[in-house]
C-alpha cells in the first residue's frame, strides 16, 4: 500500500470518528472524547503474539468507564486498524467510512460497559 492511500485512509477515519461523535448525545460525547482513538495499519506483532487476530478491525483496551481502574491503571483506548478496515471494505471509500463508524462505535460501546450481545442488539456486532 502506498503512503498516499494510507494518508487518505487516516483522513477518512478521522473525519468519520468525528462525525460519529457529533451524533452522540451530550452525556456520551464527553465520555467518548475522553478516550483516545489510535489509528494503526494493523495489530502489532505484540498484540498478535498475545492472541489478537491479525485481521482484527478494532480493539478497546484499558478499563471500561463503569469499572474501577485496575493496578497498574490501564488508560482506555480505542484502536482502529485501518489497513484491515480498508481490505474488509474492498477498498471502497464509502464502505470504509461506514466500517470505521461501526467499528469505532462498537469499541466505544465496550468502553461504556456493553457486552457483545448488547452491541449486536444495537447493530454494532
Amino acid at each position: 500500500m502506498n503512503d498516499s492511500v494510507y494518508r487518505q485512509m487516516v483522513r477518512l477515519a478521522e473525519a468519520e470518528v468525528e462525525r460519529a461523535q457529533s451524533d452522540l448525545p451530550d452525556d456520551l460525547l464527553k465520555e467518548a472524547q475522553s478516550v483516545p482513538v489510535i489509528l494503526e495499519p494493523r495489530p502489532s506483532d505484540e498484540l498478535v503474539a498475545n492472541g489478537i487476530e491479525p485481521d482484527l478491525l478494532g480493539l478497546f483496551s484499558g478499563h471500561a468507564y463503569p469499572d474501577e481502574a485496575g493496578y497498574p491503571p490501564a488508560p482506555p483506548q480505542v484502536f482502529l486498524f485501518l489497513e484491515n478496515l480498508w481490505g474488509y471494505s474492498e477498498e471502497d471509500e464509502t464502505t470504509f467510512a461506514e466500517e470505521v463508524r461501526i467499528t469505532y462505535l462498537h469499541e466505544l460501546g465496550h468502553y461504556l460497559g456493553l457486552e457483545e450481545r448488547d452491541l449486536e442488539a444495537r447493530g454494532l456486532g
